[in-house]
């Protein structure tokens, strides 16, 4: 039996997220239907490609081989099918686009109007994920563009980093604590400082900017979702840090305060990265300008 790339690219799925049903929805087949391809393509190897565990799955010796040749089949073939596509104009299929958690639901609402309105041609696959997550979709092709908020490491593909714009960070409490403004992150109590659990670069930027590190090192607890995290906040369980460009939706609650910092306060750089070698890449291009172009950061919301 021929290996095909719809196998190739569903063994990627399930090595880049660990997971039978997230790779499933991912690639947009059902769960079966992936399944079935990857253990016909095991039957034909005559070895398994994942380990199967209660927790997910995990790559066999085998598997980590087979995925590193598959990354490097299925990049070439794309890269092939994206130069024919180009030059015949725009791309007959989905741009796919992934994000960060502590951007996706707070940018999407405001960007995809925009994107459609002014390039009604494009369609969009969106995933949203780690940015060390969407790196490596990056690289083996399964990403055509990632809206991240930090530095892609040294080491991988070479990339194209648009700025987009900064995105300040404001203080929330419970509504029913007195703060003095402007706040001073360092007169922060540490063990007060809720953060999101480890992978995400917000924590790692909030870590940063209250220098929690060594004995200013926070308690244990860690959330999945800046929603999380307000809702513990707004029940008097300690203080977080928010972008701004979360406000609109995490800032409704009555029982939170938004307070501004003092200088030189604290933020990040949102930024749009592709693969330099991406024939898509003036397309990419446009699309980093659309967004550039339509950014409005909402207020405090004091």
């Amino acid at each position: 039996m021929a290996i095909t790339l719809k196998q190739m690219r569903y063994v990627l799925a399930v090595a880049h997220t660990g997971h039978f049903g997230q790779a499933a929805h991912e690639c947009a087949v059902s769960q079966p239907a992936l399944s079935q391809q990857i253990q016909a393509l095991e039957t034909a190897c005559g070895s398994a490609l994942f380990d199967r565990l209660r927790s997910g799955v995990r790559l066999t010796p085998f598997g980590r081989d087979f995925v590193e040749l598959a990354r490097t089949t299925v990049s070439a073939a794309d890269a092939l099918d994206d130069f024919a596509l180009h030059r015949s104009g725009s791309p007959d299929r989905p741009i796919r686009f992934g994000l960060i958690p502590t951007v996706a639901p707070y940018l999407l609402p405001e960007i995809f109007p925009r994107l459609t309105r002014q390039l009604p041609e494009l369609r969009y696959t969106i995933s949203e994920n780690r940015t060390e997550d969407l790196l490596s979709a990056l690289a083996d092709g399964s990403l055509d563009v990632a809206l991240i908020a930090s530095d892609p490491p040294a080491g991988g593909p070479r990339l194209a980093v648009t700025p987009l714009f900064e995105d300040p960070f404001v203080l929330a409490t419970p509504r029913n604590e007195t703060t003095a403004e402007p706040v001073s992150l360092a007169a922060l109590a540490p063990e007060r400082i809720l953060l999101l659990d480890e992978g995400h670069c917000f924590r790692d930027q909030t870590i940063s900017a209250c220098r929690l590190e060594g004995d200013r090192a926070p308690r244990t607890f860690a959330a999945t979702s800046l929603s999380t995290i307000v809702e513990f906040v707004a029940n008097g369980q300690g203080v977080t840090l928010l972008p701004r460009i979360a406000l609109r939706k995490e800032a409704s609650d009555p029982r939170i305060s938004i307070h501004r910092l003092d200088d030189p306060g604290a933020g990040r750089l949102l930024t749009l990265v592709w693969r330099e070698a991406n024939p898509l890449s003036p397309v990419l291009a446009e699309i980093a300008k659309v967004i550039r172009g339509g950014n409005t950061i909402p207020d405090e919301q004091m």
